[in-house]
């Protein structure tokens, strides 16, 4: 998993509430177990018309913000079914920092385990930083070791728990956390094949 730091980038603003998982990546395009190729279809049912055509007026396919790294959007982002597509969609898109009042529990998990920071701030912060990224030429700085998110030269703290800031600083998944311990893992293999050699 790619380490995170500090990222700077333009913000592009969602101002919708429950925003849920089908809408962030519709059922029709679940049937992968991959995580890439799917931020082509990234709100799809938002991005694009019937005839697949790109809808103009969507944020993201608004040429200044088909590059955000940063999205901002309203309470309860990621709501609805547990998909860990959602995630994926969004990575293989390019977005790294989700910020938004509140997210679904499900989701916030997933986010952690795939890379992508979920910040939380209060809702009259989310409607500044709203605000500031309606503007196409904005610039927003996310720095994860200080908890900080600068906009317009200002900054907005944001908690986070330690175990969690410290895996994606470092870049540990679950798989990550697990091969930290190969050495002891590898000490019991060979330890238990000596004892039980029967089991081999």
């Amino acid at each position: 998993m790619q380490k995170f730091n500090n990222l700077t980038s333009n913000a592009a603003a969602l101002p919708l509430i429950n925003i849920d998982t089908d809408m962030i990546i519709p059922k029709q395009f679940l049937k992968t177990i991959k995580r890439t190729g799917l931020g082509k279809n990234l709100f799809h049912e938002m991005r694009f018309d019937l005839n697949e055509k790109e809808i103009p007026d969507f944020v993201l396919n608004k040429p200044a913000f088909k590059n955000s790294k940063i999205l901002v959007a309203k309470d309860n982002f990621g709501c609805g079914s547990s998909r860990e597509h959602a995630p994926w969609a969004l990575l293989d898109f390019g977005i790294h920092c989700v910020i938004a009042p509140s997210f679904a529990d499900i989701f916030f998990n997933n986010c952690f385990k795939n890379g992508i920071l979920p910040v939380t701030l209060p809702s009259d912060q989310i409607d500044e930083l709203l605000k500031f990224a309606a503007d196409e030429t904005n610039s927003m700085t996310i720095d994860l070791p200080k908890q900080e998110v600068c906009a317009a030269n200002k900054i907005y703290k944001f908690e986070i728990d330690p175990f969690r800031k410290h895996c994606l600083v470092e870049g540990l998944d679950d798989i990550g956390l697990t091969l930290q311990k190969s050495e002891k893992i590898s000490e019991f293999e060979n330890k238990n094949r000596t004892e039980t050699p029967w089991l081999y």
